[in-house]
């Protein structure tokens, strides 16, 4: 079972980091990362260098893509090569998956063409301008596409996919061995739940 992760430049590292963690459990899987191209790129917060030594043009299948989100992804909205891969890719996938801002990627490449489609939070209005419908979902299944909201929820996104990969009892079992079992100190993680200064600060953190 091949598991493609895509990184870029300035990638948001959990969005791609949780899922591995997740996925690399599933019995058979076999998890690799790839590149716009070989070498090392760093991720949006500038100090976790990741050496990658797979470009996307030597991927032309896998079972599952998974694309994580962070500051990189603006610019492979317009990269037409990029939007070429995904769609190519894509055509031959079990499941085609994306985690916080990486959904704009799939909508770019017209994936998401009038479904619902989950994202952060800071970019509903970017998603919908793309042809998709916002949801405030945590993760939203359309067939073999899913998508989820913002980083920690690519944890629950890769949790669904292991139960669809293998089954609910492995699913459980990895749940179990990652001890995931969020109990957050403070009940703010959601625009529905976070007052206005919350907002607010998290918006000068983006």
């Amino acid at each position: 079972m091949d598991i493609v992760i895509l990184l870029f430049d300035r990638f948001e590292p959990l969005d791609a980091i949780g899922p591995y963690e997740i996925l690399a459990h599933v019995p058979g899987a076999k998890v690799r990362f790839v590149a716009p191209e070989s070498g090392r790129i760093t991720d949006v917060l500038g100090s976790l260098p990741v050496d990658v030594p797979t470009r996307c043009s030597d991927v032309e299948a896998c079972d599952v893509l998974l694309v994580p989100g962070g500051g990189g992804v603006w610019s492979l909205l317009a990269d037409q090569a990029m939007l070429r891969w995904v769609r190519r890719v894509h055509a031959t996938t079990r499941f085609t998956t994306s985690v916080c801002t990486g959904s704009l990627l799939l909508a770019a490449a017209g994936l998401l063409d009038g479904l619902t489609a989950a994202t952060h939070w800071g970019t509903a209005g970017e998603i919908e301008g793309y042809g998709a419908v916002y949801t405030q979902e945590r993760v939203v299944r359309h067939d073999r596409i899913i998508t989820s909201a913002g980083v920690s929820s690519g944890i629950d996104m890769a949790l669904h996919l292991a139960a669809l990969l293998a089954d609910e009892a492995t699913a459980q079992a990895i749940q179990l061995y990652t001890e995931y079992d969020p109990q957050p100190p403070f009940d703010s993680g959601s625009m529905a739940k976070a007052s206005p200064e919350v907002r607010a600060r998290a918006r000068a953190l983006g």
